[in-house]
C-alpha cells in the first residue's frame, strides 16, 4: 500500500494546483434602485460626503458585512512548506520543487528494480585459514548462447616480500562451477598455502585464458599458525548496516558511502615522494595494503622509512578522514548484518530475485569494490537480510526465510568458514591465539510476543550447545574471546530494544553471560541499533568483566535528538575489590572490599554519525600484559578509544 502513497499524493498535489482560486479582491456590493413611485429618504452620507438613500419601503437592517480578502503568507513560508498562496510565480515554484522531490523519492525507490546490476562480475576473498582461503566469484557471460553453465578458473602465486613476481609462475587452482540457476555465483576453497604468507589470484576461463576482469591479481594475506606461542599484532574491522545512496544524492544509486570513507581511512593517499609503490589500480595493493601484507606473523612492518605525509582525501567520501597509518596491519573485516533492506524503503516481496538483486547491487558498489578487493570479509546477518523484526524460530519453511536465506547463502554465507553444523550460519574462527564465535540471532529464535520469558532463545539449542563447546576450548587457549552477535546483548536499549535485542530473552542471556564471566578477556561485539556504545558487565571479579562494543550503521540513518540508551541497569551486583591502604608510618595493607554496582554500565554513548565503525587492535606479544585497542571512527574521525 505504502508503494503507491507517493503517486496519489502527488496526484492530488497536481488536482489542488489547478484548483486554486483566483485572487482574492475587495467584493462590490449591488444596490438596487427603487422602483418608482417609492419615497427616498436620506441615507447617512458615506466618508467620501456623497448621500446614500433608500426607499420606504426597505426595513432598516444594515448590510450584510463584507467579505475582508484572506491574509496571504510569505513568499519565503509559501516556498519552504508548500504553503497555498495566490501568486503564480511563487506556485510555478512550488510545483517544481515539488517535482523534482517527488522525482527523487521515485528515483530512490524504484533504482534497485531498474539497475537489478544482472551483469556484474565480481571476486572477493572470504574466510582465510593458515593454510587455506575461500575465493567467491561471480561471472556471468562466460557461457554459450544455449548454455546455462560456464566454468571459472582461479591461478594463483606466492608473492615474495620484495613484492616482485615472476610473470610465468602462476599455479593451477580450484575450478568454479556457474550456473544460471545459482545466479552465476560460487565460492570455492584455495588450499596447500603457507601460514601469513601473501598470495595473489586471477580468473581464468575453460580454456585457460585469462579473463579481463581481474585487470590486476587479487592479493590476500594467510593467518598466522595459531599452534606458534610467539603472541600477534594485527587488526580488525566491525560494522553493521548499509544502504546504497544513503544520505540521498541525485544520479548516486550506486554509490555506498560509508565505504568510501572506509577506503579513504585504510589506503589514504600519501606524498609520492615518500613511498614509491608498485601501483595503485583498483585491484593492486594500496600504500596501507601494502604495509599491510608485507607483515611478518609477529606484525612488525617491512616497510620502512620516513612518516608519510597525509593528503585529506576529499574526491570519494567529501569528508576529511582519518588515516590509519603507522598502526597493525588491518587483516579482515566483520560485517554483522542488515547488509541489504529487503524491506527498506519498499519491500519487493517474498521473491528470490528481489532479494539477489539487492545483494548484487551492492557488490555493483564502485564505493563497496575498492573495499571487498583489497580485504576479506566475514559475513552473519540480521533481519533486514529477510524482513524487518524476523523471528525464523527454527522454522526454515516459514516465509520469506528461503528465498531469503538463498540469496545470503549464495552471496555472503558460503564465503564464510564452515560451521561445526552443515548447513547453519553460525561459525567460529581463529588469528593466531585470538579466538571469533559469530552467532546467528534470527534463524532459531522465539517470537517474543507469542513465548513465555522463561522458554524464549535466541539461539536454539545445538548452536547454544556449540558456543558453549567452544567457550571450553578457547578458555586456556586463546588470549582474546571475541563474540560476534547481531542484536547487542545489553538490555539498556529501549523502544525496539526492549524485545528487539537480548533484552527479551533475559534467560539464556543470563546463563550466557555466567558463562562469560568465567572466561577471561571476553568481548562481545554486535550492531544493529545505529548507535555506538561501549557496554561493561561487571563480574564479582573485577578480572572477569565482560565488555560489550556496539557500532553501527557503516552507511545508514541515524536518529538525531531522541536517545534510546539508559545509562545504567537497575539491577545491581556484589563486587569485590582490592584497596591498598597507605598508613602514616608509611605501611601498607591490602583490603578487600565489597559494593553494589550495576549490572550493566554504559561507558560511551554516540547515537550521531551516519558512518561509524570499529577499529580492533590486538596486541598479545607480552604474553604478561596482552592488550586489545578499540578506536570507534565516526564519519572519518576518531571519537572514541
Amino acid at each position: 500500500m505504502a508503494k503507491y502513497l507517493l503517486a496519489v499524493l502527488y496526484v492530488s498535489y497536481l488536482v489542488l494546483y489547478c484548483l486554486q482560486p483566483p485572487v482574492a479582491g475587495q467584493t462590490s456590493v449591488t444596490k438596487e434602485e427603487p422602483s418608482n413611485g417609492a419615497a427616498k429618504v436620506p441615507f447617512p452620507t458615506d466618508e467620501k460626503g456623497g448621500e446614500e438613500t433608500k426607499t420606504e419601503n426597505e426595513d432598516s437592517k444594515p448590510l450584510p458585512p463584507v467579505p475582508s480578502p484572506p491574509e496571504e503568507s510569505s513568499g519565503l513560508s509559501s516556498l519552504l512548506l508548500s504553503l497555498p498562496t495566490p501568486s503564480r510565480p511563487i506556485r510555478l515554484a512550488n510545483l517544481l520543487i515539488n517535482t523534482l522531490l517527488a522525482a527523487a523519492a521515485l528515483e530512490f525507490v524504484t533504482y534497485p528494480y531498474f539497475d537489478d546490476a544482472a551483469d556484474v562480475v565480481y571476486t572477493r576473498v572470504g574466510a582465510v585459514y593458515p593454510d587455506a582461503a575461500k575465493i567467491v566469484v561471480r561471472y556471468p557471460g562466460l557461457a554459450g548462447s544455449n548454455q546455462t553453465n560456464a566454468t571459472v578458473q582461479v591461478a594463483w602465486r606466492q608473492v615474495p616480500k620484495s613484492g616482485l613476481v615472476e610473470s610465468d609462475t602462476w599455479k593451477d587452482g580450484p575450478v568454479a562451477l556457474l550456473s544460471e540457476e545459482l545466479d552465476w555465483v560460487n565460492t570455492v576453497k584455495l588450499s596447500g598455502l603457507w601460514p601469513s604468507t601473501v598470495y595473489e589470484f586471477t580468473l581464468r576461463d575453460a580454456n585457460k585464458t585469462q579473463l579481463p576482469y581481474p585487470s590486476s591479481p587479487i592479493r590476500f594475506h594467510t593467518f598466522p599458525d595459531p599452534y606458534l606461542n610467539t603472541g600477534i599484532n594485527f587488526r580488525f574491522l566491525a560494522s553493521s548496516c548499509i544502504v546504497p545512496n544513503f544520505p540521498y544524492a541525485p544520479l548516486q544509486g550506486r554509490r555506498i558511502k560509508g565505504f568510501d570513507v572506509l577506503a579513504d581511512y585504510l589506503w589514504p593517499q600519501v606524498s609520492p615522494e615518500k613511498f614509491t609503490f608498485l601501483s595503485t589500480s583498483t585491484n593492486t595493493p594500496t600504500p596501507a595494503e601494502t604495509e599491510s601484507i608485507a607483515d611478518d606473523a609477529s606484525g612488525t612492518s617491512a616497510v620502512d622509512g620516513p612518516e608519510p605525509t597525509v593528503v585529506p582525501v576529499l574526491s570519494a567520501s567529501a569528508l576529511t578522514v582519518e588515516p590509519v597509518l603507522n598502526k597493525a596491519p588491518t587483516e579482515f573485516m566483520i560485517f554483522m548484518g542488515d547488509f541489504i533492506y529487503a524491506d527498506v524503503p519498499i519491500y519487493y516481496g517474498d521473491d528470490k530475485e528481489a532479494y539477489r538483486r539487492l545483494y548484487r547491487r551492492n557488490y555493483q558498489s564502485p564505493s563497496f569494490r575498492k573495499v571487498y578487493e583489497q580485504l576479506p570479509f566475514f559475513h552473519t546477518y540480521d533481519d533486514h537480510e529477510i524482513i524487518n523484526n524476523y523471528a525464523g524460530h527454527s522454522n526454515d519453511s516459514a516465509p520469506p526465510f528461503a528465498n531469503a536465506n538463498d540469496a545470503f547463502a549464495l552471496y555472503n554465507a558460503q564465503g564464510n568458514y564452515d560451521s561445526v553444523h552443515q548447513g547453519q550460519h553460525y561459525y567460529d574462527f581463529r588469528y593466531g591465539d585470538v579466538a571469533f564465535f559469530v552467532m546467528d540471532t534470527r534463524r532459531h529464535r522465539s517470537v517474543v510476543e507469542e513465548t513465555d520469558a522463561p522458554s524464549r532463545t535466541m539461539l536454539g539449542e545445538q548452536q547454544l550447545a556449540a558456543l558453549y563447546d567452544w567457550l571450553g576450548r578457547v578458555n586456556n587457549t586463546a588470549t582474546f574471546k571475541f563474540i560476534v552477535t547481531s542484536v547487542p546483548f545489553t538490555g539498556l536499549w529501549t523502544y525496539e530494544g526492549v524485545y528487539e535485542t537480548w533484552n527479551g530473552f533475559q534467560s539464556e542471556k543470563a546463563a550466557l553471560l555466567s558463562a562469560f564471566q568465567t572466561v577471561p578477556n571476553v568481548i562481545l561485539l554486535s550492531g544493529d541499533r545505529h548507535e555506538f556504545a561501549a557496554i561493561e558487565f561487571p563480574s564479582a571479579n573485577p578480572a572477569r568483566t565482560v565488555y560489550e562494543i556496539s557500532t553501527s550503521p557503516l552507511s545508514m540513518f541515524y536518529i538525531p535528538l531522541i536517545r534510546t540508551l539508559k545509562p545504567q541497569s537497575e539491577d545491581v551486583i556484589n563486587q569485590t575489590r582490592e584497596v591498598l591502604s597507605v598508613f602514616e608510618d608509611g605501611t601498607t595493607e591490602t583490603v578487600s572490599v565489597m559494593e553494589e554496582v550495576p549490572q550493566e554500565k554504559v561507558l560511551k554513548y554516540i547515537a550521531d554519525g551516519n558512518y561509524k565503525w570499529s577499529s580492533i587492535e590486538v596486541d598479545s606479544r607480552d604474553r604478561q600484559d596482552p592488550v586489545a585497542n578499540i578506536d570507534i571512527m565516526i564519519d572519518g574521525k576518531k571519537a572514541y578509544t
